[in-house]
C-alpha cells in the first residue's frame, strides 16, 4: 500500500516535468526557426582529448579528427533538423578540422569559418575573449535562415555551463550573453 502511494506521488510530481520539457523543446525549435535563438553544436565524435602539441590549424593530420562514427553523427543532423522543419541554415564553424568536417557533413548550407569558435582548451586565457567575440558576432547576425554554430566543449561550457557530449547541441535564446539562456539540449541520437 505504501509503495503504491509513493509511486502515485512520484508520477504526479514528475509527469508534469516530462510534459513541460517536451513543450519547451518545441518552443526552442520555434525560436530557432524564427531567428530568436541559435543552435550551438559540439563537433561529432573525434576520439581522444585535446590535440597533439604540433597542432597546425591548416593540417588535419596534426589534429584529432572524426572517426567513422563521427562522420555518421554529422550526417544525422540533416534528417534530424528536417524533422524540425529546418532544411537549410547559416552555418559557422571553428577552424579545427573535426568541426569543419561536422559542419560540412551536416549538409545544411555553406560553412563559414569563425575563429572565435576555435577551441581554447590549451590556451584557457583566450577563453573570455573568444566567448565575448562569439556573443558579439552571433548577436550581430541579421534575419535569415536559422543559425548553427559548430564548436568545442570548452566554448559551449563557457557560454552555458553545460558540458555537452560529442555531437550534442544546445539551442540558446538570443541575444547571447555571459549567462546565455539554454532553451533545449538536442542531438540526433536522442
Amino acid at each position: 500500500m505504501l509503495g503504491r502511494f509513493f509511486l502515485t506521488v512520484s508520477l504526479v510530481l514528475f509527469l508534469p516535468l516530462t510534459v513541460s520539457s517536451a513543450g519547451n523543446n518545441e518552443k526552442a525549435w520555434d525560436a530557432l526557426r524564427e531567428g530568436r535563438a541559435v543552435l550551438m553544436i559540439r563537433h561529432a565524435l573525434a576520439p581522444g582529448t585535446g590535440d597533439p602539441g604540433n597542432l597546425d590549424i591548416n593540417d588535419c593530420s596534426t589534429q584529432r579528427n572524426l572517426n567513422d562514427t563521427g562522420r555518421e553523427q554529422a550526417r544525422a543532423w540533416k534528417p534530424f533538423l528536417a524533422k524540425h522543419d529546418i532544411d537549410e541554415a547559416r552555418v559557422f564553424s571553428s577552424q579545427w578540422c573535426r568541426c569543419m568536417d561536422t559542419a560540412t557533413g551536416m549538409d545544411m548550407g555553406m560553412v563559414t569559418e569563425w575563429p572565435a569558435l576555435n577551441s581554447f582548451f590549451r590556451n584557457r586565457r583566450d577563453g573570455q575573449t573568444q566567448t565575448q567575440q562569439t556573443i558579439t558576432l552571433a548577436n550581430q547576425l541579421g534575419q535569415g535562415a536559422p543559425v548553427i554554430l559548430v564548436s568545442h566543449q570548452v566554448n559551449i561550457t563557457a557560454l552555458t555551463g553545460i558540458f555537452p557530449a560529442s555531437n550534442e547541441g544546445v539551442i540558446m535564446a538570443l541575444p547571447l550573453s555571459d549567462d546565455s539562456r539554454v532553451l533545449a539540449r538536442v542531438s540526433p541520437g536522442r
